[in-house]
């Protein structure tokens, strides 16, 4: 197949809509050029494995957080700890589930100790995540806190631009961005809770 050529080449280059199972296949390449082309390796070294990303491939909605947590490593899914609960509660409020959606985030490796990821880590994994958008080809983006914020909104403060859509570009890609608070973030403020339901829900129904 033609995409499968061009995509293993590692250019950006997607001139028709790709089934699922071509998404799958497209999606599985880039994991794997991540661990051939050791992208972060000080991180791959201490992580027990790749967290690529998990969900519907034909989302309309892409999450995308920072970095995997001591959980996540182990079960090598995105958001399966604390803050990932939250985030299905905030899924259910709204009559959605996982597999509605696509999660994700910018650095694919678990920082050792869950510290916060480095603008070289994250700068590292950039391309690869423009990559995964560009197969799944949602409808919107929306960040989950300051770290994957500002790839897409550089400078911006995630009090003063949650809950609304913004038009961006990145990477020479038009795309539509929904920056929320992260829910780890609701977790420990628990002011921030009714305000990342909220936000949610305003933003999926402007989507409708």
């Amino acid at each position: 197949m033609l995409f499968l050529s061009i995509y293993n080449r590692g250019e950006k280059v997607y001139n028709r809509r790709m089934n699922t199972l071509e998404k799958q296949v497209a999606m599985q390449a880039i994991a794997d050029r991540i661990i051939e082309q050791n992208v972060t390796p000080e991180l791959a070294q201490q992580a027990i494995q790749l967290v690529i990303g998990d969900g519907n491939l034909d989302a309309d909605i892409v999450f995308i957080g920072e970095a995997p947590g001591k959980t996540e490593d182990e079960l090598g899914l995105p958001f399966m700890g604390a803050a990932g609960k939250l985030l299905n509660e905030m899924l259910e409020a709204n009559e959605m589930i996982r597999s509605d959606v696509y999660i994700t985030n910018v650095v694919k490796y678990r920082p050792p100790k869950n510290r916060d990821p480095s603008k070289a880590e994250k700068a590292e994994f950039l391309p690869y995540l423009l990559e995964q958008i560009d197969v799944i080809q949602p409808k919107v983006i929306m960040t989950l806190g300051r770290h994957s914020l500002e790839h897409f909104l550089p400078g911006a403060v995630i009090g003063d631009v949650h809950g609304q859509i913004f038009d961006v570009t990145v990477g020479g890609r038009d795309l539509k961005l929904a920056p929320l608070y992260h829910p780890s973030a609701a977790m420990y403020n628990g002011k921030l809770r009714p305000t990342l339901f909220e936000d949610f829900s305003r933003v999926s129904l402007m989507l409708k």
